[in-house]
């Protein structure tokens, strides 16, 4: 089973690069983050990912033509001031479709972050709850007691995560598992939402952001990201709309409420 990677223009070469992790899941939590530091940091694409393990559906987009689902790789080189590492962002419009096309791909993320010499992964998802606070909590675990640590030293957030959560699900906790024996530290950053697979949570993302930008030292307008995230709402609320009507069309089910852990 296998991921196609295709490299956009030439390789760079890159600094103590971390990979910052953000597939859809609940709440789209990580998604948004990732695609928000994307777009505030300008940062250029390195891969387009393409596989026929993605789900069997295309999008319509705004100029009423069809899009096949996408995985893509970008990137921003360290700058004189603020963060010292360069930067990898994953993103995407869906997941693996299961679990071996998972493994597969979370493997071919790490052979490349072997390649690229990153010793660094930070994970990110959601933990669904019925309801949130004004200030969802973020908590954090990770395949090290030191890569927590520096997650959580300065930051609000908490490593007292057993019993809270049960199994990570998806990339953002196998790629932190997968991590360990290749002796990449690599962390999962959790922000609580609503567990409905029609709600975007911002305010988790935002909590999320803050430990980021904390932690690395990344120079981001986080004042305004609520602002900035309603354009990137209602494209994923029909994303999700459009691949749960997919999904229930083959199942032969009318649900659209059912929601499961994914991070």
């Amino acid at each position: 089973m296998k991921w196609n990677f295709k490299l956009l223009g030439k390789l760079p070469t890159f600094k103590r690069p971390v990979l910052i992790e953000g597939l859809p899941g609940i709440g789209n939590v990580g998604k948004v983050v990732v695609d928000y530091l994307i777009d505030d940091l300008k940062a250029i694409k390195l891969y387009d990912i393409s596989s026929d393990h993605m789900p069997h559906s295309v999008f319509v987009n705004e100029d009423n033509l069809v899009e096949l689902p996408s995985i893509e790789i970008y990137y921003k080189k360290a700058g004189k001031k603020g963060c010292k590492n360069d930067l990898l962002f994953l993103t995407g419009d869906v997941q693996p479709i299961d679990e071996q096309s998972c493994y597969a791909f979370c493997n071919q993320i790490l052979d490349l972050m072997e390649k690229l010499k990153c010793k660094e992964i930070i994970a990110m998802g959601g933990i669904g709850l019925q309801e949130v606070g004004k200030m969802p909590k973020v908590y954090c675990t990770g395949n090290t007691k030191k890569i927590v640590t520096k997650y959580t030293k300065k930051t609000k957030a908490s490593n007292k995560i057993h019993g809270v959560v049960g199994p990570i699900m998806g990339v953002s906790g196998l790629i932190v598992g997968l991590a360990s024996p290749r002796d990449i530290e690599a962390v999962a950053l959790l922000a609580e939402t609503i567990a409905h697979p029609m709600f975007v949570g911002v305010k988790g993302a935002r909590e999320i952001m803050k430990v980021v930008e904390k932690t690395l030292n990344i120079k981001v307008n986080i004042k305004d990201i609520e602002k900035e995230i309603k354009s990137l709402e209602k494209e994923m609320v029909q994303t999700t709309k459009e691949l749960m009507e997919a999904g229930n069309e083959v199942s032969g089910s009318n649900k659209t409420d059912e929601v499961s852990y994914i991070g």
